[in-house]
């Protein structure tokens, strides 16, 4: 499989498939196709498709095979981002934000990944449900805004704000950290709690979160109160 990422602000991956070759996607994702792909809509079994319910993605999987040598298939970004491309490996698993798989080689597989403690799961919004990659192949994922990405050594740590973490090595630690001072809670904006990542490991820092721009849009509709 050979791939290529275009765009910029809306990004689209295209792949080129030889024949027998798959991609899996969840369903909506493909934005085109040569006649040569041959589309197949499984749910995978009914703890895989619970799993990807609760790691924010859709119930049913697409299967894209090409029938013929030099199938072509795009999958395009749903909210202007990036697309970033991983090569996942056994013992080399990858941990995204919810709803950030888009497409993988049929051999990559999605699951869920819970946070283990119960604080990060009460407060620690994208830290707590995520989506954990595994297997072996090419995964793409769609992240909000610019992708700032950082390796940490072992023991060092970076204070992520909610929603901000788009992916991790799964070698790394996260968990939830309280803002200090009652007049940074309440005065500081940033909220009651961040999310805290020790390395070893490499992260991938979004920088506009949907759930923030959602945040900001919302001082311009009318209330109904």
């Amino acid at each position: 499989m050979k791939y290529e990422i275009q765009g910029e602000t809306l990004p689209v991956v295209i792949c080129e498939l030889n024949a027998g070759e798959s991609m899996i996607t969840e369903s909506g994702s493909m934005a085109w196709m040569t006649p040569n792909m041959k589309m197949e809509t499984t749910a995978g079994g009914l703890g895989k498709a619970f799993g990807r319910v609760f790691s924010g993605e859709k119930i049913f999987q697409n299967i894209y095979t090409a029938q013929s040598d030099f199938g072509k298939i795009a999958f395009a970004s749903s909210f202007p981002g990036s697309i970033k491309a991983f090569q996942i490996a056994p013992g080399s698993d990858m941990i995204f934000q919810k709803s950030a798989f888009l497409a993988s080689e049929r051999s990559v597989e999605l699951s869920v990944f819970f946070r283990k403690k119960l604080t990060a799961g009460l407060f620690g919004g994208e830290g707590f449900i995520m989506q954990r990659v595994s297997g072996h192949g090419i995964a793409f994922a769609e992240f909000d805004g610019h992708v700032v990405e950082y390796e940490l050594l072992p023991g060092q740590q970076m204070v992520v704000d909610t929603g901000y973490l788009a992916a991790m090595t799964a070698s790394c630690t996260m968990d939830v950290q309280t803002v200090h001072g009652a007049k940074n809670v309440l005065f500081g904006g940033e909220g009651l709690f961040n999310t805290v990542i020790t390395g070893p490991g490499h992260i991938w820092l979004q920088t506009m979160p949907i759930s923030s721009v959602a945040a900001a849009l919302m001082r311009f509709f009318p209330s109904n109160n």
